[in-house]
């Protein structure tokens, strides 16, 4: 017997003695499985709870999502990153209602081929909310069976995530899929931790796991490296005129697509607009998948309200709730804060 063929009835009771308690597990409907996983992709799951309860309380079924509009979706994402997620959140969902009916499909091939979801997301969907015995392979299940079964494949590779969905089908129990796919990822979240340091001790898998047995918790799984990233430097000018700053949309496509942002662009730059006076602000730093932003600021006094075209000036309130301005700018945001003054509601 290997070893995956021994961890369901161990993991399974683990499991159901250790399962974090997470809002979309109490109630675990197609949407609120799937909304929850695509934010949890790349995002912690503290950092995702507030989001997770303001989107629901915001779009409660899919026809809500398919039907709000762009920049209000966008301001309910801001700060979350990558949003493209939710623009494919909104394809999906469309989809759903013209190729569904509104209702959400419930064969894994129909899921799979929504708009952003793919086979971890397919999976976790198929088998949480439909009972479907489809295994759900993300970061963190990858570490767990590389670690169990001793496999020194690059995690990273197609062919090995694959290999190791395939062995995690043979076993996944019929009758508790679901259960079984979020006790792996907890597992993973919770006990086989990444960078060496997993608690061996509380894992209901340490009487047969290869990587403990042979002192290799360390070097697996094996997971390529990356690529370093691109370096820009950047002069973001944040812009007042009496009590707005201004605001410029960034391109349809690419990075940051359609959000808002304070005007920026590589160093040197000049000011873009008549500038009353000038001094230096607040620097910053933030960090792309693949590029690395490190930018300076410049605080300008507009000497009027002319602006470039397509952009617009923004007061603390239409801040705070109109424009969805990325958490790249975070650093800057004080500063903006205390020029613009407090809300109309004192915030």
């Amino acid at each position: 017997m290997n070893e995956l063929d021994q961890l369901p009835i161990p993991l399974l009771q683990w499991y159901h003695e250790n399962a974090r308690v997470l809002p979309w597990r109490s109630d675990p409907t197609p949407y609120h499985v799937w909304v929850s996983e695509i934010m949890l992709q790349q995002t912690r799951v503290a950092a995702v709870l507030g989001y997770y309860a303001r989107f629901m309380e915001a779009l409660p079924a899919v026809a809500d999502l398919a039907a709000v509009e762009e920049d209000r979706l966008m301001k309910l994402w801001q700060g979350l990153g990558y949003y493209n997620r939710a623009r494919n959140l909104q394809k999906a969902a469309r989809q759903i209602v013209e190729e569904h009916g509104g209702v959400f499909p419930d064969t894994y091939e129909a899921i799979r081929a929504l708009a952003g979801v793919g086979d971890y997301t397919a999976g976790a969907v198929a088998s949480i909310a439909f009972g479907l015995p489809e295994p759900a392979v993300d970061g963190n299940v990858l570490r767990v069976v590389s670690r169990l079964t001793g496999d020194g494949g690059d995690i990273t590779r197609p062919d090995v995530k694959k290999r190791m969905g395939a062995a995690l089908r043979e076993v996944i129990p019929l009758d508790s899929p679901g259960d079984f796919n979020q006790a792996l990822m907890d597992l993973g979240a919770m006990v086989c931790l990444p960078n060496g340091e997993p608690l061996c001790p509380q894992c209901p898998a340490r009487g047969f796991c290869s990587a403990l047995r042979e002192g290799r918790t360390a070097e697996l799984p094996v997971k390529a490296a990356k690529k370093a990233r691109r370096v820009e430097e950047r002069t973001v000018f944040l812009i007042f005129y009496q009590k707005k700053v201004a605001l410029r949309r960034r391109p349809a496509k690419g990075l940051l697509a359609g959000l808002w942002e304070y005007p920026n662009e590589l160093s040197p730059a000049p000011c873009p607009v008549e500038a009353a006076g000038l001094a230096d602000g607040p620097s910053g730093k933030h960090i792309f998948t693949h590029i690395e932003w490190r930018m300076a600021s410049r605080m300008v006094e507009a000497a009027s309200d002319r602006l470039p075209g397509g952009w617009v000036w923004a007061d603390r309130d239409a801040l705070e709730r109109e424009y969805a301005v990325p958490n790249a700018f975070q650093a800057f945001q004080a500063a903006v804060e205390a020029r613009l003054g407090p809300t109309e509601t004192g915030g």
